[in-house]
């Protein structure tokens, strides 16, 4: 259903048509009310006569609602006048991707900020499980600062003719083909370049199927060309099942872990296929950074004999610190170890013992200091008859001997020191 400049669609006045697609028409509308202006999607014909499916629609426009990301356009309701519905949603100015991309490749310092918010736009909505379905260049913009917005999310879903079309039931999982190849009257299909394998044959899809179309979208980007194409949608669809992208098409100065993203979200068996969004944001934040992202990998990669390297690393500064400690002691203790004693200073001692003294020379020791150093002690022997006179002396003058008073019989005496260390007096018997 067309509308013209000037109709007013209950507080929403015509300004301009902006497009047109298998989810229908959509223009540029006046919001009476808050004063801006906004995007009017109108629904097809063929919900005014299915209560059922508008009922869904309804409940669908309501989860999608609950979208709040700055790189997702936002839903602002659902409108309804004279039979005609409409849903309202955020008007993004500037181009779309695909208009952006007909003008040839886009320069890489352009690219990786452009996915990194697809990447985080699909991050968010994945995270609330809502899936787009859809995605593709027309529905991405990129305004004049740079900010990405992702258009349509979920409403391929939300325009699923699955509750009243049996015959489409292996097709529910599939967007809007926006060919006239569509022959099955009110079947949501989708772009067929950017449909996985799985959504092309029909199959149960999950977030992997946008996984697969931003892996498309990155390509295109990067080539000018899409990933995969054919004279006619069944041509592909075929290149999508069983062909692979030419990868020689990719710039010289694609970023490793570009490349690798790229071979992981165009993975044709999902179970290999990258499986989070979030993932793919942090190979493009590498690519944006190669030197945090090397670090990272270079650690994330480390060997065994780094980690002992890093353990050693840990270990060193405590034995620094020990061995600092024992060098300290043994600066304190040098001159402690360097000190001698003095030599000692032999104590002569003469000794005169008279001429009727001898030492008893078998009696083992003749003569013994005391362990103090203050007594002289010796054994002798008196008598002619015996061994000789006996005496032992400091040979002082004031040294006077004992002497055995009985002839030939050894007897032990002895000297303390008093006044100095040569002056001995003999000690009582």
């Amino acid at each position: 259903m067309l509308l013209s400049v000037g109709t007013r669609l209950g507080s929403y006045e015509i300004l301009s048509a902006l497009g047109a697609g298998g989810m229908g028409e959509v223009y540029r509308a006046r919001d009476a009310k808050l004063n801006r202006d906004v995007a009017l999607k109108i629904l097809p014909d063929a919900f005014a006569s299915d209560p059922d499916r508008l009922a869904r629609f309804a409940r669908e426009a309501q989860t999608l609602a609950s979208l709040n990301h700055p790189n997702i356009a936002h839903i602002h309701g659902l409108e309804e006048s004279d039979g005609v519905r409409a849903l309202v949603m955020e008007l993004v100015e500037g181009d779309d991707l695909s208009q952006r991309i007909a003008r040839g490749a886009v320069p890489l310092d352009e690219v990786l900020p452009i996915a990194r918010q697809i990447a985080e736009a699909l991050e968010a909505a994945h995270g609330q499980g809502i899936i787009h379905r859809d995605l593709k260049p027309a529905n991405i913009k990129v305004r004049a600062d740079g900010t990405v917005k992702v258009l349509d999310f979920g409403l391929a879903k939300a325009l699923d003719p699955r509750a009243s079309s049996p015959a489409a039931a292996t097709l529910a999982n599939s967007p809007t083909l926006t060919t006239p190849a569509a022959t099955l009257a009110g079947v949501i299909l989708g772009t067929a370049a950017y449909m996985s394998p799985e959504q092309a044959r029909g199959k149960v899809v999950d977030k992997r199927t946008d996984i697969w179309a931003f892996g498309c979208v990155l390509y295109e980007m990067l080539t000018g060309a899409r990933p995969f194409s054919g004279d006619d949608v069944t041509d592909t669809i075929a290149a999508v099942v069983r062909a692979d992208p030419d990868w020689s098409k990719l710039p010289s100065e694609t970023p490793t872990a570009i490349r690798r993203l790229l071979r992981r979200c165009l993975e044709k068996d999902r179970m290999r296929r990258l499986r989070d969004a979030a993932d793919a944001r942090l190979e493009i934040d590498d690519a944006l950074n190669p030197l945090a992202g090397d670090a990272n990998m270079v650690h994330a990669a480390a060997p065994a004999s780094e980690t002992v390297v890093a353990g050693w690393q840990r270990v060193l500064p405590w034995a620094g610190i020990s061995a600092l400690g024992v060098a300290l002691m043994l600066v304190l203790w040098g001159p402690w170890r360097r000190t001698t004693l003095p030599s000692p200073v032999p104590l002569r001692v003469s000794v005169q013992l008279g001429a009727d003294v001898s030492l008893a020379l078998g009696a083992g020791d003749a003569m013994s200091l005391s362990p103090d150093g203050s007594v002289i002690a010796f054994v002798g022997a008196e008598g002619r008859g015996g061994h000789g006179p006996s005496s032992m002396c400091d040979g002082s003058p004031n040294c006077r001997p004992h002497l055995c008073r009985e002839p030939r019989t050894p007897t032990v005496r002895s000297f303390r020191r008093t006044a100095s260390q040569s002056d001995f007096s003999r000690e009582a018997s």
